[in-house]
């Protein structure tokens, strides 16, 4: 029961594992056919959220993951008052 499908068309279902990290933004991307990126925050994830969105267009993403891999997965830090996300230092 991993795989939930997201009503409606996602434009595909990517594991997180496979997601990069974007420090500047705070979150994973992963790149949109549009040239832009798909996004989901550490927030988000948290949340229980499981679709990425692109900013620049109405694609959508499901990321696949599992609740117990996130201590993993997402990097210390936290974001900052102007919502910029700060590493904890090793």
């Amino acid at each position: 029961g991993r795989f939930r499908r997201t009503m409606g068309g996602a434009y595909d279902e990517i594991d997180l594992e496979d997601m990069d990290w974007n420090s500047e933004l705070g979150a994973f991307t992963y790149q949109c056919p549009c040239g832009d990126l798909f996004q989901i925050t550490p927030e988000e994830l948290r949340a229980g959220e499981e679709v990425g969105h692109c900013p620049s267009c109405s694609l959508v993403i499901t990321v696949v993951y599992d609740p117990d891999e996130l201590k993993e997965l997402i990097p210390a830090g936290n974001r900052d008052e102007s919502g910029r996300w700060v590493e904890a230092e090793e």
